[in-house]
């Protein structure tokens, strides 16, 4: 029986959907490799760039679609879901995984079109329409809604969710049947590469590991930053991450450059040495809108360091209050100052909330657990 079903998986075409190949490489690299290990095809449907080219030496292939990132204009949603239906009847997938809100939706759609049986739909955060107030993004919600509910309730389809928070309005809000819906903490952690090291010396270094976009609370590190700085000018405050012109949020290099240049902040960029740099770092900062889980919390964590983060879905899937860091309002730089000069003042702290975050990240966000939640997901369509 155990042969007869490695021949079956040998046999089974996965297809990733999802918006920047980048993106791909970052949260889901891992689970595509092991999926692959496990004799699974593997083709990402995505914007391929430089990075897909690079990721195809490992054994991954990669289709090109040019996702529309900007608003929802019906339009070119339409020829969106008729290219993927186009693709996914050339490909002739055995599965589908639809990862962030917009994949979620056209690539359900397309999927029924081609008559794809099996489809996991991974709502990694909820996306500018959820997280925005603007007026654009409120009058799309009770629309995107009824996409949601559609989508995510039709036949073989799986839903995984980050955190309980959106897992419990999911199901509250009858979008989806509770037993449709895998619980699985982000995009998981490499333990050794990101490993416990103890807290560095001075100058005490402040880190924000993210895309550069307002919803991330970047202006809010920022105006704490210089909150602190006002009594403590020796500490520094890092900024790390790319600007994402293709979101409607995104901070412009320009004014990245000169928060960089007036000494509020050090905008580092993008960085491939993220473990190095929370090495050398003391604590590590996410002032959010909304998360699904954030991959640089849980990073943080793997390598011990304490975490002020914002109350809100995502983030507090992360952080326990005043156990391995703290909470504090979104959009409330004041609060957040505070709580980072709590954790200025005492070293001790520090070292204890970043040994349990150590511990956190082991039992919860390792890559071993989340390679294994995934793939439980994927071969439960063997049945169906």
């Amino acid at each position: 029986m155990e042969e007869l079903a490695s021949i079956q998986q040998q046999n089974r075409h996965l297809v990733y959907v999802i918006t920047e190949d980048w993106f791909f490489a970052s949260h889901f690299l891992d689970r595509s490799l092991a999926a692959l290990a496990c004799g699974y095809r593997v083709t990402v449907v995505t914007r391929s760039r430089e990075t897909a080219k690079q990721l195809e030496t490992l054994g991954l292939s990669f289709r090109n679609i040019e996702f529309a990132r900007r608003g929802l204009n019906p339009l070119k949603e339409i020829l969106t879901i008729l290219q993927l239906r186009k693709i996914f009847r050339q490909l002739k997938p055995d599965i589908i995984h639809n990862i962030a809100l917009k994949p979620v939706v056209l690539g359900s759609i397309a999927a029924q079109f081609a008559r794809v049986q099996n489809v996991v739909n991974a709502l990694v955060g909820m996306g500018y329409v959820f997280t925005s107030t603007e007026k654009q993004a409120r009058l799309l919600r009770p629309f995107v809604n009824s996409l949601i509910r559609y989508v995510l309730n039709h036949q073989n389809t799986k839903v995984i969710i980050e955190n309980n928070d959106d897992l419990n309005n999911l199901v509250a809000g009858k979008f989806v049947k509770r037993e449709s819906i895998a619980l699985i903490k982000g995009a998981g952690v490499d333990l050794e590469k990101f490993s416990y090291q103890q807290q560095p010396p001075a100058p005490i270094k402040v880190i924000m590991v993210s895309r550069m976009l307002r919803d991330k609370g970047v202006e809010e590190f920022v105006q704490a930053a210089r909150l602190i700085n006002e009594t403590k000018s020796e500490v520094q405050f890092l900024l790390v991450g790319e600007a994402d012109q293709g979101n409607p949020t995104s901070i412009s290099r320009k004014q990245l450059e000169n928060w960089n240049q007036d000494g509020s902040v050090y905008w580092l960029g993008a960085r491939t040495d993220v473990a190095e740099l929370l090495t050398s770092c003391h604590i590590a900062c996410l002032p959010s809108y909304r998360e699904g889980l954030p991959k640089s919390l849980i990073e943080a964590a793997a390598a011990g360091r304490p975490i002020v983060t914002t109350d809100v879905p995502g983030c507090r899937e992360v952080v326990t209050e005043g156990v391995n860091g703290f909470l504090v309002p979104p959009q409330d730089p004041k609060s957040l100052a505070t709580a980072i000069n709590k954790l200025l003042a005492d070293p001790d702290l520090r070292e204890k909330m970043g040994i349990t975050n150590r511990l956190k990240a082991e039992l919860e966000f390792a890559n071993a657990i989340i390679i294994q939640q995934t793939q439980t997901v994927y071969d439960s369509f063997q049945t169906t």
